[in-house]
């Protein structure tokens, strides 16, 4: 597998007997390892979108492909009809790493959302004492929790919304980084369950809330009896330079969502993490999964954690990320196609002088491609730029002179 030919025969493979509900970047990769990853033909790139953050500690990371390949040759699956011996370790091991009493396992980011939401209302409607079905959940416009039929029904991203409806009740959405709309919508309803945020918004263009913004946030959550969740599966797990992004606030959720880089991009797996109060409100047949805890998860995700702590990916995020925001936004001040660069630790974005509706980002990030190095837009005229939290400082500023490079280029 050697010629561009090649390449365009994997493209049209999946183009011919594949659902089109992606539009990729035209690169066939084949290979990875640490922040690079290689196509069928042979070229290296830096990897600077860590799929979706779920790639967190480097592509294929030796520890935890281990973990998954030991574990694949013992014992893969019980289901939850049979205890088996890893899955307790495994809870033990969560609840000790986030300071929480238990965790529900899942697969998805999406799975774990939609666990949070049902966890939530059944709270509320057997502790808190709302009446059955009238229980809401306070939500942000812009936001992104998956594509569920429950979460679209409170998107207003029209493509994950239309012709998708009827749509599931009991959302009220707010403006992201307005506590005065959070404060509205508390006082103006009687029934809210809790508030579910990203503590950034990823998928919107890394959009970073005000400070202190999410310790008002869950300051009203207090005092109005209310569940702060935090769907932590983009910003978790390191990637905003602490471990958890409402770390930088000093604020612990009273619901914490985590996916993506649990399992380091090696194997789907994501959890609900809260305290006995909260989550012994779900019994036996309530809710479930034939796959979440698996022993293959519970394994991958405890290695995966272990090399965040132990390779000081955190640390290394919040370092790298200053540097690449300081020496981008240097850049900018020059260059007629960056309007802003933001973001916090290694979850960045920068937004391009040009529509929402314009194709500028996505020739920006095919350039970028022919330079050696992989990103993507989002919401037409903004790019993200998040790279594994293996990075180490020669390679982020090989990354910035492409950068640099290719938009002085453009």
């Amino acid at each position: 597998m050697t010629t561009a030919m090649q390449a365009a025969d994997f493209i049209a493979l999946e183009d011919k007997h594949g659902a089109h509900n992606y539009h990729p970047l035209p690169v066939v990769l084949a290979k990875g390892e640490g922040v690079f990853v290689w196509d069928v033909a042979g070229k290296k790139y830096y990897d600077f979108l860590s799929a979706y953050s779920a790639v967190n500690q480097g592509h294929c990371h030796p520890k935890i492909v281990q973990a998954l390949t030991a574990q694949a040759k013992t014992l893969t699956l019980t289901s939850r009809a049979f205890y088996n011996d890893i899955l307790g370790r495994y809870e033990a091991y969560m609840t000790n790493y986030f300071g929480f009493d238990k965790i529900l396992p899942m697969n998805t980011g999406a799975e774990a959302v939609e666990t949070a939401i049902k966890l939530t209302r059944k709270w509320a409607y057997e502790k808190k004492g709302i009446p059955e079905n009238e229980a809401q959940i306070i939500v942000c416009e812009n936001n992104f929790h998956g594509r569920t039929t429950t979460v679209i029904s409170f998107s207003n991203d029209p493509d994950a919304r239309k012709n998708f409806g009827p749509y599931t009740p009991g959302f009220i959405k707010v403006a992201y980084n307005d506590i005065d709309a959070l404060k509205a919508a508390f006082d103006n309803n009687a029934n809210i369950a809790g508030f579910l945020v990203e503590p950034i918004q990823g998928e919107a263009g890394v959009f970073v809330p005000d400070d202190n913004y999410l310790s008002q946030a869950k300051a009203l959550c207090e005092a109005n009896d209310a569940l702060f969740i935090a769907d932590e599966v983009q910003t978790g797990i390191a990637r905003t330079g602490r471990l958890l992004a409402v770390d930088h606030e000093n604020i612990k959720p009273d619901v914490l969502i985590l996916g993506k880089a649990l399992s380091g991009g090696a194997y789907p797996v994501s959890a609900v993490l809260a305290n006995d109060a909260i989550m012994m409100v779900i019994k036996p047949g309530q809710h479930g999964s034939t796959f979440g805890g698996n022993p293959m998860a519970a394994a991958v995700a405890m290695a995966a954690l272990d090399v965040v702590k132990d390779e000081k990916l955190a640390e290394n995020a919040q370092y790298l990320g200053e540097l690449f925001r300081k020496e981008i936004a240097a850049f900018t001040a020059s260059n007629k196609w960056v309007k802003e660069v933001r973001g916090k630790g290694l979850l960045n974005a920068i937004l391009i002088n040009d529509t929402e509706d314009s194709t500028t980002a996505w020739d920006i990030c095919l350039k970028l491609r022919d330079n050696g190095l992989l990103a993507k837009p989002t919401h037409g005229n903004i790019i993200r730029f998040a790279p594994p939290l293996v990075i180490n400082e020669a390679q982020l500023k090989d990354c910035i002179a492409i950068i640099k490079k290719t938009l002085e280029e453009f």
